[in-house]
């Protein structure tokens, strides 16, 4: 929806009734419904500059920090070891900054309510948005990574062929691993995102809660975990179960398990892997649940 770009109503109401404005009879299906909705979204992406500094802004942190730091001459895993803690920053204010409009603009201008005129479900509304913005975000994020990829493949020593996925091995394949939970978490904090642009009512309690979810995911879960672990709630064997309660712990320790740990050989458990992947999902469509629930009162 075109939730980031202020247009004038009629023209909003014109151009969604020439998308849905069909008779009865011919009512188009959930999936003409949905792909329609993906392409408004992605037209409201390509239109918004602000996203596009996002994604420029994003790319220089990424690209910069591998290149300064000089990790890209050291191999897959430096590099990745040199981005984890930028991308536990980075990716949630994208992300949240990509979705926490996205319903509330439609609301505001009365698009929603158009919409609902037409035999499209809540279901499809959130389906929809949530897949057109992911689409932009996962470029904006995955593009750099691709990118700095090919920057240590390029820098590697001449001498350094062999890539294999075993313990003590640079590989692409963990990098590769990295990329793939980085597009998970920020896939769980875009429907974050999504929810909180069904449930606020303006711009302002918009950002604010969006500034709330900030925080709460990037500090907040990690000092009650801290403060529960040192307390005694939280005990040794339970800790890697509790990780997986916040979002961003459970990422942190996936990327631990599946690439530094096992490129390292050693190390102790940092994550359950099933339980924090368990997490994500869990978050992402209770999230997703949460936005259609809204919708539908």
């Amino acid at each position: 929806m075109s939730g980031d770009v202020n247009t004038p109503s009629d023209t909003t109401r014109d151009r969604t009734s020439g998308q849905f404005g069909r008779s009865q009879s011919t009512a188009p299906g959930p999936k003409h419904i949905l792909r329609t909705i993906i392409g408004r979204e992605l037209r409201t992406i390509v239109r918004t500059r602000t996203f596009f500094i996002l994604a420029l802004a994003f790319a220089a942190v990424v690209l910069g920090i591998s290149s300064v730091s000089g990790s890209v001459q050291g191999g897959y895993v430096p590099t990745l070891v040199d981005l984890l803690t930028p991308l536990e920053l980075l990716v949630p204010v994208v992300a949240i900054a990509f979705g926490y409009r996205a319903i509330l603009g439609d609301a505001e201008r009365g698009e929603l309510d158009v919409l609902k005129t037409y035999p499209v479900s809540s279901r499809e509304i959130v389906a929809g948005v949530y897949v057109g913005r992911a689409i932009g975000l996962l470029i904006a994020i995955v593009a750099p990574l691709v990118v700095t990829v090919l920057l240590v493949f390029v820098a590697e020593e001449e001498g350094r062929t062999l890539y294999a996925s075993h313990s003590g091995v640079d590989s692409p394949i963990l990098f590769g691993r990295f990329i793939v939970l980085t597009i998970l978490f920020a896939l769980t904090v875009l429907a974050i995102a999504i929810a909180i642009s069904a449930v606020v009512s303006g711009t302002r309690s918009a950002i604010a809660l969006s500034v709330v979810a900030l925080v709460v995911l990037l500090v907040g879960f990690d000092l009650a975990l801290v403060y529960g672990f040192s307390a005694g709630s939280i005990g040794d064997g339970s800790l890697v179960y509790a990780l997986a309660l916040s979002p961003l712990s459970a990422y942190r320790g996936l990327v631990f398990e599946s690439a530094i740990i096992v490129a390292s050989g050693t190390g102790p458990a940092a994550a359950s892997p099933i339980a924090s992947l368990v997490s994500l999902v869990v978050w992402t469509a209770t999230s997703l649940g949460i936005a259609t629930w809204v919708l539908n009162r």
